[in-house]
C-alpha cells in the first residue's frame, strides 16, 4: 500500500518547467483521494511528467510499491533515464558545464551557451532514442545545462526538434545540484519510466492507481500558447482525446486528477473543458502564470483541477 515515505527522501526537479505545479502542491493536497490517504492505492502514474513537481512531491510523502511516469517527449523521457543510469558520470559533466560556464563574463557565458545548443541541436540525427549509450549521458547533461541557463527556463523545440530557446542573463544560474541529482536517481531506480503518449499508462492504470494528469495547456489566447514543449504539439483534438481516456480510466476504478488552464479567463462563455467532463469535480483555482514574454501579463488566472472523486476542498 501507499505508505509515508521514509525521512530523507527530499528528490525534487531537476528542471525548470513552463507551467510547473509547484505552487499548486498546496491545492493539490487538499484533493487528494482518501484512498491515497488511508493507503489502499497503492500505485502512481503520471502520463505527461514535464518537470515532475506533482510526481517528486507526491513520492516524498507515500512510498508506492510501484509508479510509471512518461512522455512523449524523447529529450525528456532519455534525462530521466539517464539520471537513473548513470549518474555519477552525469554528475561529472554537469560539473564540468557549470564550471566552464560560470568562469566567462556575460559576453563569454552567452557565447558558451549557444556553443552547446548548436552542438546540441547537431548531435539530434545520431541519437538513438530507443537504445540507452553513454551519448544519453552527455546528452542529459546539455539538456540539463540549456534549461537552467537558456531564457525563462523554457523547453521548447521547433517542428524539427531543434532546441531554440535563447541565452538567458542569470547572474549564477545553478547548473548542477549533485546531492538533489542522487536522491532523483534512487527514486527513478524504483520507477518504470517510459516514452509514448498518454494512453501509455492504460494497462499499468487499475482500481488501486491514482493519476495525474498534467497535459499541456490549452491557450488562453491566440498570443499565449506554449504547446512546443515537443515538436508534435497538442491540439484540442488531443484535449477531446484525453477526456475520453480520462472516463475510460474512471470506469476501470483508478482515481483521477487533471489540471488545465480555465479558458474562462479570457471568454467566460467559453465551457470547453466544462463540457468535456461533465458529470466530475471540476474546480477553478487561482494560480500565478509565471512564463511570459510581457511581465505585465504575468498575474493571477484561474487554472482548472477536475477529479473523478468527491472532493471537500477544505481539508
Amino acid at each position: 500500500m501507499a505508505i509515508p515515505a521514509k525521512p530523507g527522501s527530499y528528490a525534487r526537479p531537476f528542471l525548470k518547467w513552463a507551467g510547473g505545479k509547484t505552487q499548486l502542491l498546496g491545492e493539490f493536497e487538499k484533493r487528494l483521494p482518501e484512498e491515497l490517504r488511508n493507503g489502499t492505492i497503492t500505485k502512481y502514474a503520471e502520463p505527461f511528467i514535464g518537470g515532475g513537481a506533482v510526481f517528486f512531491w507526491l513520492n516524498n510523502r507515500f512510498s508506492f510499491e510501484h509508479s510509471l511516469i512518461c512522455d512523449v517527449n524523447e529529450e525528456l523521457v532519455l534525462s530521466y533515464k539517464a539520471i537513473r543510469r548513470s549518474t555519477d558520470n552525469l554528475i561529472a559533466l554537469l560539473g564540468e558545464l557549470e564550471s566552464s560556464y560560470l568562469s566567462g563574463n556575460e559576453t563569454e557565458r552567452e557565447e558558451f551557451y549557444y556553443e552547446i545548443r548548436n552542438a546540441f541541436n547537431r548531435k539530434l540525427p545520431a541519437i538513438d532514442f530507443t537504445r540507452y549509450s553513454a551519448d544519453w549521458t552527455e546528452r542529459a547533461a546539455q539538456i540539463i545545462f540549456l534549461n537552467r541557463t537558456c531564457y525563462n527556463g523554457l523547453f521548447r523545440v521547433n517542428r524539427k526538434g531543434g532546441f531554440n530557446v535563447p541565452f538567458g542573463r542569470y547572474k549564477k544560474p545553478e547548473i548542477l545540484n549533485a546531492e538533489n541529482i542522487r536522491d532523483v536517481s534512487r527514486l527513478l531506480k524504483t520507477t518504470r519510466i517510459l516514452h509514448g503518449d498518454f494512453e501509455t499508462v492504460r494497462k499499468f492504470a487499475d482500481d488501486q492507481t491514482f493519476v495525474y494528469f498534467d497535459p499541456p495547456y490549452r491557450p488562453l489566447n491566440p498570443t499565449s500558447s506554449f504547446t512546443s514543449y515537443s515538436k508534435k504539439g497538442f491540439s484540442d483534438a488531443d484535449q477531446v482525446r484525453l477526456a475520453e481516456f480520462f472516463r475510460e480510466l474512471d470506469a476501470k476504478g483508478a482515481k483521477c486528477m487533471l489540471s488545465n488552464s480555465d479558458p474562462q479567463n479570457e471568454n467566460p462563455e467559453d465551457c470547453f473543458f466544462d463540457d468535456l467532463f461533465d458529470g466530475f469535480s471540476i474546480e477553478r483555482i487561482p494560480a500565478r502564470r509565471r512564463i511570459n514574454c510581457n511581465g505585465l501579463c504575468r498575474g493571477d488566472v484561474n487554472e482548472l483541477i477536475i477529479t473523478n472523486y468527491p472532493v471537500s476542498g477544505t481539508r
